[in-house]
């Protein structure tokens, strides 16, 4: 009864979703097919506003149409078919102006089951962006498949000749036919780890296992590796400044990142690879400097995405570095930028919070 207490305590109204929040389009269309409502996303997809679609039928106002040519709605056919049928999967279909995007359908009947169709619900998704990803995934499988020939090639051929001829070859020769098949293994398997990392970051599939992370301690580290490796002790110079806050970070995803940006700097920079690791606002701030040549202005939009190399003169490289090392850092909730650096270099500079730690 109204106003009858229950003794519980009553839950919240569960706010309404606002159509307009979408990310895909929405155009809702009663069962004869005149327009109810076009969400905000759906006019920036092809331009029909709310007032000019409500009311008026769907075909005068967005025709959509098949790759045939056929006018979607009355090919939709909300009379005929199946009494249950209650969904149009997603198709290509074309505006007049000649716009491809997606389109999916459900029908809403009441009764729900077998009932006549009352409102149809089309959904509307850009298809460049599909096809935008259809490319890019071409592009990983032509880079990796190029990628991997080489190192695999050789590797075959190595290993054919030890086993055709192996008492023909000194020890010595041996030595560095098994050397370069353990380089080249080796190279295989920083590929294979890379694609992985980059199928985590685009599914959103990324896990951080956090703890007290020492930055500098961990950039320290690496120089020392690197220097071991063979690298002029004074080409590194790290420069800590002011007290820094405790991090909680993933230690192996910043080992990665740190290691990457330096080997970056190492590769297509010049002169002094200079560290600066400082206190920000929310957290700490790390700008990994070169003195090369920096990066054009034009370009620095383009320096995140999967399959940018810095310099085409030079080869090697998947060029999907850069592309991880910004997809582990806002994994940790930091962000992270290029620049000009002071010495006119390019300057690698993230950001990660304080952190807490992830029992998760």
């Amino acid at each position: 009864m109204h106003g009858e207490h229950t003794g519980g305590r009553s839950a919240d109204p569960v706010p309404m979703i606002d159509a307009d929040e979408l990310p895909d389009g929405l155009v809702v269309a009663d069962g004869d097919g005149h327009v109810l409502t076009v969400n905000r996303a759906a006019t920036r997809l092809t331009g029909v506003t709310r007032e000019r679609a409500t009311g008026r039928h769907l075909r005068d106002v967005f025709s959509f149409r098949d790759q045939d040519g056929r006018d979607w709605w009355k090919w939709l056919d909300t009379y005929g078919g199946l009494p249950t049928r209650s969904r149009q999967p997603e198709l290509p279909l074309r505006t007049p102006g000649g716009q491809e995007m997606l389109v999916a359908a459900r029908l809403v009947r009441e009764p729900a089951r077998g009932g006549r169709v009352v409102r149809v619900v089309i959904t509307l998704r850009d298809a460049g962006a599909r096809a935008r990803l259809e490319r890019s995934r071409a592009d990983l499988v032509s880079t990796v498949a190029h990628e991997l020939r080489s190192p695999l090639t050789s590797v075959k051929g190595f290993t054919a000749t030890l086993l055709a001829k192996w008492t023909r070859f000194t020890d010595d020769q041996k030595l560095v036919m098994l050397e370069t098949v353990n380089a080249d293994a080796d190279r295989v398997t920083r590929l294979i780890t890379e694609l992985l990392d980059v199928s985590r970051i685009e599914s959103g599939r990324l896990e951080i296992h956090r703890q007290v992370v020492d930055i500098p301690a961990r950039i320290s580290r690496i120089i020392a590796g690197r220097v071991a490796a063979g690298e002029p002790g004074d080409r590194f110079v790290l420069d800590v400044r002011g007290e820094l806050p405790e991090t909680w970070l993933d230690q192996d995803k910043i080992d990665q990142v740190l290691a990457n940006l330096m080997e970056n700097a190492v590769r297509h920079g010049r002169g002094t690879v200079t560290i600066v690791v400082e206190p920000s606002e929310w957290g700490v701030a790390v700008s990994v400097r070169d003195q090369g040549e920096g990066i054009p202005p034009e370009l620095v939009t383009r320096v995140f995405r999967q399959f940018w190399r810095g310099n085409a003169r030079r080869r090697g490289g998947t060029g999907l570095g850069l592309f991880i090392v910004k997809g582990l850092i806002e994994a940790h909730g930091g962000t992270i930028s290029v620049q000009r650096g002071p010495d006119g270099g390019a300057e690698f500079r993230f950001m990660v919070p304080t952190g807490t730690p992830d029992f998760a």
